[in-house]
């Protein structure tokens, strides 16, 4: 089976792309590429001058490479946009395009260690030459750090204890698999909820393993320099992290604190918001629930 098949419908597909407000002759970039849902709609709008790059770190997104002389597929990092577009010679693009969090396919991959619903051996790797895994995380962070970890990436309450625990009992034997971890921490599973705190569980150390805030940060940063003016972001946030940093830096230019303000009290930020939040139909959510949290924010550079 080839493996553009495992990957599942893009999300909020049409609402993206529209978000671009393309221009048949322009330069965009898909910095999540995964199964290419979003990257051959936006193909299908550029004429015969446009231009679009796409990232992906993940090695398996590299078999879905579309075969189009105005499409480049770049196997890296999306924090590290400024620098690669650089180096295809692209200094300023018309759109960016990003749909965070993990595509269908890392998810369906039981191997991966991305779902709860699979055992497998704690991995989580977004890029699977990384050295940071989740057994790392699980089994080698102090117990401050993975406190901080549940805590700030997983919202969980009960973070400290949940570190306690995972120190205690790796001392023991270390904690291989996603099942030896659930046993770890069952008694903070009751059955009524329990696939909600395991989901927090995993995002907290996926987003450990992969850096993504950081990662988020880095590119939210480097957008305005890059973007045309009247350029647009188009931005799919999947939880409540991400999409606060979004909306943040959507409306201040920054992740804390109030830019400056002038003696006449306004303030120049290099972006405005486009529109209001979009998030996906009923309809859409009945056919593909990976959509159910997904949140759409669209800014043009001012």
């Amino acid at each position: 089976m080839k493996m553009t098949m495992e990957y599942h419908n893009p999300v909020l597909l049409k609402e993206t792309v529209d978000g671009l407000n393309i221009n048949p002759d322009g330069v965009y970039v898909d910095v999540t590429f995964g199964g290419g849902g979003h990257s051959k709609e936006i193909l299908k709008r550029l004429g015969d001058k446009g231009k679009l790059f796409a990232f992906d770190q993940d090695l398996d997104a590299l078999e879905n490479a579309i075969d189009d002389s105005r499409f480049t597929l770049i196997n890296e990092n999306f924090r590290y946009i400024k620098r690669f577009l650089r180096f295809h010679g692209v200094k300023k693009v018309d759109g960016v395009l990003a749909d965070f969090g993990v595509s269908s396919h890392q998810f369906d991959v039981a191997e991966r260690g991305f779902s709860t619903r699979f055992e497998a051996n704690l991995d989580m790797r977004m890029n699977q030459e990384s050295v940071l895994s989740a057994f790392q995380v699980v089994n080698k962070y102090e117990e401050e750090q993975l406190k901080q970890v549940f805590l700030q990436y997983g919202e969980l309450r009960a973070a400290p204890a949940m570190a306690r625990l995972i120190v205690e009992q790796r001392e023991l034997q270390p904690i291989v698999t996603s099942e030896e971890l659930k046993v770890v921490l069952k008694k903070f599973l009751p059955p009524r909820h329990e696939n909600k705190v395991l989901a927090q569980i995993y995002q907290a150390i996926r987003i450990e393993v992969n850096q993504e805030i950081e990662a988020l940060k880095e590119f939210l940063e480097q957008t305005p320099e890059i973007l045309n003016e009247g350029g647009r972001l188009s931005l799919i946030s999947y939880h409540s992290l991400e999409d606060r940093l979004v909306k943040r830096f959507i409306r201040n230019g920054m992740f804390e604190g109030e830019p400056e303000r002038d003696m006449f009290g306004n303030f120049e930020v290099p972006l405005k918001k486009v529109n209001g939040l979009i998030v996906p139909s009923k309809e859409e959510i009945k056919i593909n629930s990976r959509a159910r949290s997904a949140k759409l924010r669209i800014a043009e550079k001012i």
